[in-house]
């Protein structure tokens, strides 16, 4: 490995992350269900035919409030739906505190009640947890890690190596929202139309497009690294190739705007309330209606297909331009965005 310390970009979602993955932690000890490399691990459950789905994660996102969310949502958000993409039913979480000395009791409570709020939304529930409070300058006033657990019903089995030549590629809804909401939060930028965290829980939207469209292949959140690294994994996964058109993808004229100021592709800009879902191609418009009936589906889109991967070169995926050109669509490389989860 060429790299020598940690840094930034080894946890942007990127290329840098997929490297210490790969030569750092599943060498180390990567199981079987740890190198499947899905959101979530389906493991046996007691009784015969029962599977469970566990995931864990942690968020340390700076600012801890901002437009359409807090850090506390956004950590129930996000482990609700790693363990919903497994297919499973998100139950139980757990919840670990990370706190600063000085950080203020009233903010603690305002995060804890809003994460009460998401769990109620989502229909889990809080069933254990732990705080550890560390010396003052020597945290950043707050980080969470949130763990769930989910019930795997017989015969469901997602993930990216299901996806096959001829899948069609959906997305639940606009993109980029969540990473310009916290960049110009962090920033101190003003843009002249409102831009917020789309951070929701999507556990009963999953739920629904299985129901109409049981070949679904699989489930992705395109958080850190955006969609781009997303469908980078699924491609090599899977070894196919993935083409999206960029004219299908749905994303606000204010985020766009913003990307476009600021230097940024949108197709790698973190999303906290959106899935990239893989289906039969003869499923896609149930799916689609399906996720249309959700609050946070009403802007889901079929923005792609797949197809066989080159056996020379491997599996890429491709943007097929507004322009009729089509490009490489690539991993993010090194740190776009820094601390959005």
């Amino acid at each position: 490995m060429a790299d020598d310390k940690v840094m930034l970009g080894h946890g942007s979602g990127g290329s840098m992350m997929k490297r210490i993955i790969d030569e750092v932690f599943f060498e180390a000890y990567g199981s079987d269900e740890l190198l499947r490399g899905d959101d979530a691990a389906v493991l046996p459950a007691l009784a015969p035919g029962e599977r469970l789905a566990y995931s864990t994660d942690s968020f340390v996102v700076t600012p801890h409030f901002f437009p359409g969310g807090d850090i506390g949502r956004l950590a129930v958000c996000g482990t609700v739906n790693d363990v919903a993409t497994s297919g499973a039913r998100p139950l139980y979480l757990s919840c670990a505190f990370v706190l600063e000395e000085g950080f203020p009791m009233d903010d603690l409570r305002r995060i804890c009640a809003s994460m009460a709020e998401a769990a109620r939304e989502a229909n889990v529930r809080f069933v254990t947890g732990d705080t550890k409070v560390v010396n003052r300058g020597h945290g950043d006033g707050i980080y969470i890690n949130t763990s769930g657990v989910g019930a795997l019903a017989p015969g469901v089995n997602l993930g990216g190596a299901q996806i096959r030549p001829g899948d069609a590629v959906l997305v639940t809804g606009t993109l980029g929202d969540h990473g310009i909401t916290i960049m110009s939060c962090r920033e101190g930028l003003n843009f002249s139309a409102d831009i917020e965290s789309d951070a929701a829980p999507l556990n009963h939207l999953i739920a629904d497009v299985l129901a109409a469209a049981p070949n679904t292949r699989c489930f992705r959140d395109p958080t850190r690294g955006g969609i781009a690294s997303t469908l980078n994994e699924l491609a090599a996964q899977s070894n196919t190739d993935i083409t999206i058109d960029e004219e299908a993808v749905p994303v606000r004229d204010a985020v766009l705007g913003a990307c476009e100021m600021l230097g940024y592709d949108v197709m790698q800009v973190a999303n906290e309330g959106k899935m990239v879902c893989v289906v039969a191609a003869d499923e896609a418009e149930a799916a689609l209606a399906a996720m249309r009936q959700s609050p946070y589906g009403r802007d889901a889109a079929l923005i792609g297909a797949v197809a066989a991967a080159d056996p020379t070169r491997g599996p890429k995926v491709f943007l097929r331009t507004a322009f009729g050109s089509t490009r490489i669509l690539d991993m993010l490389v090194g740190e776009q965005l820094p601390r959005i989860c």
